[in-house]
């Protein structure tokens, strides 16, 4: 395999979901850090050099980049019991991560880097605004993950995958975003399962 370097903010779950995905996949990453604070993906260097979004993760393989978390994570696991062998459940997973980054992600990670980041006495006007929205996107999603997994061990096929792990990342964060495992049983006893696999990584 070619060298593979992943650039990111290590508090970042995005950035997490990568070092667990190669974790489980036994695969060695280098890893550079950016300080997204201090605008460290924004400059020309990194949106000529590492990626043009100017966002990160990116898992650099060889001289090729690739932006965006869960496609990562999916290159990572192919070839890995991480991947369902049947084209259905293949197709799920996708669906999963999809709407990890449709639905999820954009609401449970948010009020996370809201609160932990940026502090509710200096939220914008729209931030004050979209607050409220953000947390009922987010209490569906949880709700929603809630749902399927007290019938489910795991989100796909009956067993650990690259689902999993792509949810998993902003889903053990949640109250520090405000929201309460206490109200998710059975998302609560999903994440033991999911730590309790060989090889997991704890976020640093």
């Amino acid at each position: 395999m070619e060298p593979l370097v992943l650039h990111e903010y290590a508090r970042s779950g995005n950035c997490y979901k990568i070092r667990l995905t190669a974790a489980h996949a036994g695969v060695s990453l280098d890893r550079r850090e950016y300080d997204i604070m201090q605008g460290e993906t924004r400059t020309p260097e990194f949106l000529a050099q590492v990626n043009a979004n100017g966002r990160i993760p990116v898992l650099q393989v060889g001289e090729r980049f690739l932006p965006e978390s869960n496609a990562a994570c999916w290159y990572l696991a192919t070839g890995t019991s991480l991947i369902p062998e049947d084209p259905f459940e293949q197709a799920d997973a996708l669906r999963w991560l999809f709407w990890e980054q449709y639905n999820h992600e954009p609401n449970v990670a948010t009020l996370r880097f809201w609160f932990g980041w940026i502090g509710e006495a200096n939220f914008s006007e729209f931030q004050r605004i979209a607050l409220p929205l953000k947390r009922a996107a987010g209490l569906d999603a949880l709700r929603l993950m809630d749902n399927h997994l007290a019938q489910h061990d795991f989100l796909v096929g009956g067993r650990f995958s690259v689902a999993d792990i792509c949810l998993y990342a902003y889903t053990h964060t949640c109250e520090e975003g405000g929201y309460r495992l206490a109200d998710y049983p059975a998302v609560e006893d999903w994440l033991k399962r999911v730590e309790a696999q060989p090889g997991h990584v704890t976020l640093d």
